[in-house]
């Protein structure tokens, strides 16, 4: 269920022309580049979905395996964003949910995806950290070199010499900014066809990238936005049509279309993010073309769910799982609606059921499961709880919403250093460093010293950046 770094692939902005300006670039980059903190801990709108997050890594995964990064144990996080954007820190590939809404097809993410394959497999945050010591080096000269003429000008009572070391100072930073501009927009540009090579060897089409560039030509036209095309860090859209058109259209996969079963769940997809995110009007906007559509009358279900009536939506739901009898996500839907009448052991059912057919095997389908355990209230269903929420917490370590379900089982099994220990934990992984040591030493006084949980409570004492515990 549903619950800004620097852009790589979206809609460039243009900067200032101070040197504030200078300094918001290199702030924004440094964080695009601190890809050792999680994204929790960013303060990042993550979104979390089971059904949303196995099918973007479905598209991503024929592409990381064409860029040799298959092994390389990229995460993809979904920004609860409505801007059509995506970028990468460190290990992390984020996409915007406003990204997978407006896409009409699965190929328009896939080349998102690609795009920023690109810039992992040819390293260019780590490029781009030399260009910014670069920049800045260029920038101090630049600067003190201006202070010694103001300086001068005042020991020599000079009034243009004074005025030429401000302009020699301000210029440096100008000539710094656009350094760094150029050199991303060259990256932007290497990222392009880095993507089409890898939509060639999966037997993909880059006409989904065409068409997202198209979109975002439009939208600049549309704004009458004048861009000074040396103020941004990426090329203007249209340019990046001119440069991968004749790439695209000699491509054998030109015409290549998606697989009608993988289109059925990006619609599907769309659908849920509208009805969570953006609310009925936009329901209906796209279940418009196709009414009596798979993933229209999954839209109704999960609307009439959210703002109906919950029996209406459990007949709805119980339609979509005769047709489908196999797919996960309906028996979550269905799991969601029994714990809103508060029937938490059929949830609990609905939910074992949901995570047995789940191939992605996602820990938020455990977690639900051990909510709605905890929820039927009896000692036996406790224990199975706890089993449940370490089996999905085990799965998805950096849940920290999960270490607080799980904190509350254990508290009411009485077991209190296990509630804490899992308390410290949700704080960890929300970026709570300081709460997260207090229950962490908590902890630790009711644990045998060198116990394996005693040991993990010491990680989360010792934390500090450069060594945070896996």
């Amino acid at each position: 269920m549903l619950s800004r770094p620097r852009s790589i692939f979206g809609e460039s902005t243009s900067l200032g022309r101070t040197a504030r300006g200078f300094a918001t670039l290199l702030l924004a980059a440094a964080v695009a580049l601190s890809g050792s903190v999680s994204a929790f801990a960013q303060n990042v709108p993550v979104v979390r979905d089971a059904e949303i997050e196995a099918l973007v890594r479905d598209y991503a995964r024929p592409i990381f395996k064409a860029a040799g990064l298959a092994n390389d144990g990229i995460d993809i996080v979904l920004v609860n964003d409505q801007s059509f954007n995506a970028f990468v820190t460190g290990r992390r590939l984020f996409i915007n949910t406003g990204a997978l809404v407006t896409a009409e097809t699965p190929n328009e993410i896939i080349g998102v995806i690609a795009h920023e394959a690109g810039h992992i497999a040819g390293g260019h945050q780590q490029k781009l950290r030399d260009q910014l010591d670069r920049a800045k080096t260029m920038a101090i000269i630049a600067t003190l070199l201006g202070a010694g003429a103001i300086v001068a000008g005042a020991t020599t009572n000079s009034k243009g010499l004074a005025g030429a070391g401000m302009g020699v100072a301000a210029g440096g930073g100008e000539m710094a900014q656009r350094s760094i501009l150029a050199y991303q927009r060259t990256e932007e540009i290497t990222a392009d066809r880095s993507a089409i090579t890898y939509l060639n060897a999966t037997g993909q089409s880059g006409m989904g990238m065409l068409k997202t560039f198209a979109r975002f030509q439009s939208a600049l036209s549309l704004s009458g936005t004048q861009v000074d095309p040396y103020r941004i860090s990426h090329p203007m859209p249209q340019e990046r049509i001119a440069n991968l058109e004749v790439l695209v259209k000699q491509s054998p996969f030109v015409n290549a279309i998606d697989p009608p079963a993988l289109q059925q769940r990006h619609d599907m997809m769309r659908v849920k993010i509208a009805a969570y995110m953006q609310g009925q009007a936009a329901v209906a906007r796209l279940m418009r073309k196709n009414p009596t559509s798979l993933a229209s009358r999954y839209g109704d279900a999960q609307q009439t769910y959210l703002y109906g009536n919950p029996t209406a939506a459990l007949t709805k739901t119980a339609a979509l799982i005769k047709e489908q009898p196999k797919n996960p996500y309906f028996q979550e839907l269905r799991g969601d609606i029994l714990m809103k009448i508060n029937k938490p052991q059929d949830a609990a059912d609905a939910y074992a059921k949901a995570a047995s057919l789940d191939p992605a095997r996602s820990g938020l389908l455990l977690v639900s499961l051990g909510q709605a355990l905890m929820a039927v209230g009896t000692p036996d269903s406790l224990k199975k709880a706890v089993v449940q929420l370490n089996n999905g917490v085990g799965r998805d370590k950096e849940n920290a919403e999960a270490y607080r379900f799980l904190a509350q089982a254990y508290g009411e099994e009485g077991d209190i250093p296990a509630a804490d220990l899992a308390t410290a934990e949700g704080h960890y992984y929300a970026g709570d460093y300081k709460n997260a040591k207090i229950f962490a030493m908590r902890a630790q006084q009711k644990l045998k010293r060198g116990e394996p949980r005693w040991v993990r409570a010491q990680d989360i004492i010792n934390y500090t950046p450069s060594n945070k515990p896996k």
